[in-house]
């Protein structure tokens, strides 16, 4: 922006004409920009992988305003599948282990997905820390564009045991980019894993 005004500058110096027509073109650009319109929603945040059973689970999905699941961006394999060990049944992992993302477990309605609808939103947990990213195009589930209006992005993280993090945001398909605001809430205050998601962020695209 400085190199900009600079530039207005010299040529006013020069030429006062070309630099008024040079500021009209600056301002008519800098109103487009904020009349842009978002056609995605990326979400990210900081993952620090935790030590142990009863963590490292997370799920980031959508909703519309009547709370109804429209699309998952993504779930934690174990979540889903579990882990099979020896002569164990195979057995989903929020089936287990309860307190395994629960909110998206019950919000999504998992009981009645099949195992091939819950393998298309499935991903591995993060073997190292990072930073994770995930993108929303505004389409449901079977990929068809939704409906305009208000939408609800979900972050739920298991940080450990019981204690489960669930950040949350609402948007509208026509809003212009920029960033969407989230709150956060706690089930359990611990201590433990308490870093494992951080620096969450939404954001209009």
């Amino acid at each position: 922006m400085k190199k900009v005004f600079i530039a207005i500058l010299a040529v006013m110096l020069l030429n006062v004409p070309a630099a008024r027509a040079l500021l009209v073109c600056y301002q008519g650009n800098a109103r487009m920009a904020q009349k842009v319109k978002a056609k995605s929603l990326e979400v990210s945040f900081n993952y620090q992988k935790q030590a142990g059973p009863g963590s490292n689970q997370y799920a980031i999905w959508i909703e519309n305003e009547k709370g109804e699941v429209v699309k998952t961006l993504f779930v934690t394999s174990y979540t889903t599948k579990g882990r099979v060990r020896g002569n164990e049944e195979p057995m989903r992992g929020y089936v287990k282990r309860p307190n395994c993302v629960p909110t998206w477990v019950k919000t999504v309605k998992a009981n009645n997905l099949s195992d091939q609808q819950l393998d298309a939103v499935t991903g591995a947990t993060p073997k190292v820390s990072g930073r994770q990213t995930f993108t929303w195009d505004f389409t449901d589930q079977q990929g068809k564009k939704v409906k305009k209006g208000k939408y609800c992005i979900k972050v739920e993280a298991t940080l450990y045991q019981a204690s489960n993090i669930i950040y949350s945001g609402t948007f509208s398909t026509q809003d212009k980019v920029g960033n969407v605001t989230l709150t956060s809430k706690l089930s359990e205050q611990k201590e433990s894993h308490k870093d494992m998601i951080t620096d969450v962020k939404a954001v209009l695209k």
